[in-house]
């Protein structure tokens, strides 16, 4: 009798100078390198009067860095961090959209005894179900913030968000509050967007498993909903959080 094939971590595939390659790790390659050819697509030789597919892109950029500007309250800055808003938000959205693509999941190799103690090991799998790959990209969007905050405000001004004696016992202990929520971001930025896909690829394979007719296509239609709301939840935050870094506190209030 078929099993449901559910591991929590990533499968280790095979290893290069003692570093192990994952499967999370070779989709993770994939996704960079559609990235890079729609980059390339795209960017090439760009027309003063574009084309349907340029003209879909450079609305879509107009609109985010005209958001960005209008939350940031500075033209110099939205266009520093526009870059790392929308690689963020295209590599999470395109990872979640592969997780898809025929293959992924699919496509692997049997290793075992055989009989009952064959394992399969797919070659691909869904980027974000790996939590090193969104703790990575937490701590990318967590120092990006801090180091904005710093840059902006100095690293005085800066520090006194969270540790600040001359506030009075209440102030210092709101300061100490600031420190924890911060740090806490890292977690509930991982979790939230690991948690919500590994949760999407487990429902989804249930249902193929028990209702392979029926049920998976409008999963995966609510699925690739999901994957663009996290993308956007993920990129508006770091957004937000920008912006509260950058903020003196005393302008704050």
């Amino acid at each position: 009798m078929e099993s449901i094939h559910i591991s929590l971590a990533a499968e280790k595939i095979t290893e290069w100078a003692g570093i192990p390659i994952t499967n999370t790790l070779v989709t993770s390659w994939v996704v960079i390198l559609v990235l890079l050819i729609l980059g390339l697509v795209v960017g090439k030789n760009p027309k003063l009067i574009p084309g349907k597919l340029q003209l879909f892109f450079e609305s879509i950029f107009s609109y985010v860095l005209g958001l960005m500007e209008e939350t940031l309250e500075d033209k110099k800055l939205a266009q520093k961090f526009f870059p790392l808003i929308a690689t963020i938000f295209l590599f999470i959205f395109t990872s979640n959209l592969l997780e898809f693509i025929p293959g992924v999941g699919s496509i692997g190799f049997f290793h075992g005894e055989g009989g009952e103690h064959t394992e399969f090991t797919p070659l691909f799998r869904s980027v974000n179900t790996d939590f090193n790959v969104t703790i990575a990209l937490a701590l990318i969007s967590f120092f990006t913030i801090e180091i904005a905050g710093i840059a902006v405000l100095g690293l005085l001004k800066y520090s006194q968000k969270f540790v600040n004696f001359k506030a009075g016992v209440m102030g210092f202990f709101i300061g100490i509050l600031e420190l924890v929520s911060e740090i806490a971001r890292l977690i509930s930025f991982s979790f939230r967007l690991f948690g919500n896909i590994f949760a999407g690829e487990v429902l989804i394979g249930v249902m193929l498993f028990f209702l392979p007719y029926v049920a998976p296509v409008p999963l995966m239609l609510y699925e690739v909903f999901v994957g663009f709301i996290q993308a956007v939840i993920f990129s508006i935050l770091t957004l937000f959080f920008l912006k509260i870094a950058i903020t003196d506190a005393h302008e704050a209030h």
